[in-house]
């Protein structure tokens, strides 16, 4: 075969190659499209949400709030926009999941590409590796951590790709100037959506130096590069992009440690090993196989998944067969999976370790999360794997072997990938079992009717958000951005509240203590000055709703308060109607003054205490 015929034969073969990893990434963002379908918020989308609707999104108190122990500006503002722009709606934030999905899994493909550029069908393997792994399928779907982890993954994609081009293959100026503004840039973003993005530094230079450890792939230009070692190389051949990500790095770990609350609490050395154990041997073991089928929600905690025993065991053993088939036919090949395994340790430590405290359940560890990027970071070592040469190249017999072990991996590269979707669609079945988004569907609905008129504020049921997130939990937090909605205030004459499925009510008071009718009558109101009324018990200092009816001679205002808070002016109309007020204090009485010179009014019975469903009240 002619020099200009294999030219045009491998021309043909990467298109095919290309063509079919870009139906891949096709296949991938079809099926992360029915899950964004399936889903809705959770957890902490509704406390970014509620941020959103307190502070001015251009705001630090809003971009750089640490939230659980997260530095992620650019993630805040990519929540705040689109909160703004669709407010509780989900078909935004949906499309926001897809498309940064669809920039990480181009970058990945684009990175394999770079460190594999004639791995063919290894390099696909490696791609399909990352698409369709369950790894990176929990913290997709959750909007909060896809704003994290998915701008991670691109970036750092961008940023090995570019420094094993820039210290492998030695280009030109131009090229060099803009693979290292690209590696910088992605860098920045990364870190802006995510501090865990500083892993990324560390996995660029060993990636770049396992890639100049193949001779076959590097290019030597004297005698002296021929001498130095990988590891020089890879810092020489590069030096100003080190150096840039190194000043980056060290600069945002100083900023996220002034700025994070990640370190404070509870720890336990125990519980993080526990953590780290089962993460490993619970989540990422079963991977290998596609697993896991089985997963279980514990509403509202995410889905965690439960493979079977003979999952966890075939994993190990698919581990071990790969590392031991990969050593035996690939030079370089067990530093690659030495590094590649430590990084899935190495990095569960520190969010174990954040995460671990003696009431820390172990089945944290098995919702995945936490593993993207130990996902993306296999993807790596596989593509760096097909990349290495063959031990036995220089001596190669026939081909059939190698024909035998492409059908081999043919066979089960296709039931991992039957295996993983199967694990995904199982895992969204367990995700849209959640009462959340009928909630905030109904919720929303029900407050639009309500538009112009106030509320009392009252927090979301517990199954939607438990009440460690207050303030963020209270609907005027949720629903703050909403147009057509109530307003939330601490008077009204109307007490509406919402159901635990989001639809309006009546609404009553409950009564934890009660008060008696004022002097006079409705024919003649005894109260013209400031009146004592006893309550039936005493209150701690707390934040108390009182309702009660009233009659008044005229239109006005009068002020009522507990000992201890702040004086509340509720306005009154002429004749029969009732009241409903929030104050803040305790005491043993109720105080009420008439603010409008001239007015008297006399009330009934009255009761203080929370508000409640009517149909709930005693």
């Amino acid at each position: 075969m002619t020099t200009a015929a294999m030219t045009t034969a491998r021309t043909t073969a990467a298109r095919r190659v290309g063509a079919l990893a870009l139906a891949l990434i096709m296949v991938q963002l079809v099926v992360r499209a029915v899950l964004v379908i399936w889903g809705n918020f959770y957890w902490d989308d509704l406390i970014l949400m509620g941020r959103a609707s307190t502070y001015p999104i251009p705001s630090w108190d809003f971009l750089g709030y640490s939230h659980d122990g997260h530095f992620m500006p650019a993630a805040f503002l990519v929540a705040g926009l689109t909160t703004a722009l669709a407010p509780v709606q989900w078909w935004l934030p949906a499309l926001t999941l897809v498309v940064l999905q669809a920039v990480a899994s181009l970058a990945v493909w684009r990175m394999i590409r770079i460190l594999a550029p004639r791995a063919g069908g290894w390099a696909l393997a490696a791609l399909c590796f990352y698409l369709f792994v369950p790894m990176t399928v929990s913290a997709y779907v959750w909007w909060a951590a896809g704003l994290n982890t998915l701008p991670m993954q691109a970036a750092m994609a961008v940023v090995v790709g570019n420094a094993v081009a820039l210290v492998r293959d030695r280009p030109d100026p131009v090229r060099s100037r803009r693979l290292l503004i690209g590696a910088v840039a992605a860098f920045v973003v990364g870190l802006l959506f995510f501090e865990k993005s500083l892993f990324i530094l560390p996995v660029a230079f060993v990636a770049a130096v396992l890639a100049l450890r193949s001779r076959s792939s590097a290019r030597w230009d004297d005698e002296a590069d021929y001498r130095s070692s990988p590891l020089s190389q890879a810092f020489l051949r590069a030096r100003p992009l080190w150096l840039i990500l190194g000043g980056v790095f060290v600069v945002w770990a100083a900023v996220f440690l002034a700025t994070s609350t990640a370190t404070a609490g509870v720890h336990s050395i125990g519980q993080t090993a526990h953590l780290v154990w089962r993460s490993i041997n619970n989540a990422i073991v079963p991977s290998f196989t596609g697993g896991p089928w089985v997963w279980e929600r514990w509403t509202p905690s995410p889905p965690m998944g439960f493979p079977s025993v003979w999952m966890i065991v075939l994993g190990w053993v698919v581990l071990a067969a790969a590392i031991a088939i990969t050593v035996r036919r690939r030079r370089g090949v067990a530093l690659i999976w030495f590094f590649a395994l430590l990084y899935a340790v190495a990095a569960q430590i520190p969010v174990m370790w954040n995460r671990s405290s003696g009431n820390t359940a172990l089945e944290l560890a098995q919702t995945m999360r936490y593993l993207p990027d130990t996902a993306l970071v296999l993807a790596i070592a596989l593509a760096l794997i097909a990349a290495a040469p063959s031990i036995g190249a220089h001596t190669a017999g026939p081909s059939q072997p190698d024909r035998r072990m492409a059908v081999a991996a043919a066979v089960a590269g296709v039931a991992f990938l039957v295996s993983a979707v199967t694990a995904t669609m199982s895992f969204g079945q367990s995700w849209r079992d959640d009462p959340t988004g009928d909630y905030l569907r109904t919720a929303r609905a029900s407050l639009a009717s309500m538009d112009g008129k106030t509320m009392f504020d009252q927090p979301v049921p517990l199954e939607v958000l438990l009440p460690v997130a207050y303030p963020n939990n209270m609907i005027s937090h949720v629903f703050g951005r909403l147009r057509e909605r109530p307003g939330f205030g601490k008077v009204t004459d109307e007490l509406k509240v919402l159901n635990p499925e989001g639809r309006l009510v009546a609404g009553a008071v409950s009564p934890v203590r009660t008060f008696e009718p004022s002097r006079g009558s409705c024919a003649k109101p005894g109260i013209d000055d400031l009146t004592r009324l006893p309550l039936s018990g005493p209150l701690i200092d707390w934040q108390w709703t009182v309702g009660f009816s009233y009659c008044a001679d005229r239109a006005g205002t009068v002020e009522l308060r507990l000992e201890g808070g702040d004086p509340v002016e509720v306005p009154v109309r002429s004749g029969l109607h009732a009241a409903y007020v929030q104050l803040d204090g305790h005491g043993t009485e109720l105080r009420i003054r008439p603010v409008t010179p001239g007015l008297r009014l006399h009330t009934g019975d009255g009761r203080v205490g929370a508000p409640v469903m009517a149909e709930a009240a005693p």
